[in-house]
């Protein structure tokens, strides 16, 4: 998984509001392997019509925000099923950052695993930052994971995220890797944990019989 630390492209404006994962990847794509490239689906009945045309008023399909890798979002951003695919198709797309007021618990879970940041903001934060870049489409954006910044023009402010989220991000880690950074402490808790509970620990000779009561194979 890529580290996440800083990060300044284009943003993408999308004030949907409970943005669900089946919006964000119908299921009817979840056939598609990985190997595939998912972006492409990517919130497929917003962008497209029912004849696969592009639907030209939808953010994603106008020219300055074609290669976005920032969406700026509305509350409760990819609520719904625990469909991890959707956060796939984000990522396969090229979005590396949504900035929202809130998020689907599920939906946090999945992306972080995945390596993507997700940042909260207030409401009047997210309408703000989503009214300028309707001004000045182009306007570049800068998510500074380290400091929990947003730079955009001559404005700034913070973002909230949870802090051992924070720490996987800037690491690259996944679930694996989290839990072997702990392995030091985790060897100094079998360690001390042996001494103070030694009777806790089977005999090398012990066998158990079907009740699960342990006999000692003296034999």
């Amino acid at each position: 998984m890529d580290k996440f630390i800083r990060l300044t492209a284009t943003a993408c404006p999308l004030d949907v509001a409970n943005l669900n994962t089946d919006q964000l990847l119908p299921a009817r794509f979840l056939k598609l392997p990985r190997s595939a490239g998912l972006g492409a689906v990517l919130l497929h009945d917003l962008r497209f019509d029912a004849d696969g045309r592009e639907r030209p008023g939808f953010p994603l399909n106008q020219p300055a925000w074609r290669d976005a890798k920032i969406i700026v979002g509305a509350r409760n951003f990819g609520c719904g099923s625990s469909r991890e695919a959707a956060v796939y198709a984000l990522l396969d797309y090229g979005i590396r950052c949504v900035i929202a007021p809130s998020f689907g618990d599920i939906f946090g879970g999945n992306a972080v695993e995945n390596g993507l940041l997700t940042a909260t903001v207030s409401d009047t934060e997210a309408a703000n930052l989503m009214r300028l870049l309707g001004e000045e489409p182009r306007l570049p954006v800068t998510i500074d994971l380290e400091q929990q910044t947003i730079k955009y023009s001559d404005k700034a402010f913070g973002f909230v995220i949870d802090p051992v989220r924070r720490t996987r991000l800037l690491n690259g880690w996944d679930s694996l890797a989290l839990t072997a950074s702990y392995m030091d402490k985790i060897a100094a808790f079998k360690t001390a944990d042996r001494a103070r509970r030694p009777w806790a620990l089977p005999s090398c000779n012990a066998v158990r019989d079907g009740s699960g009561d342990r006999l000692n194979d003296a034999g």
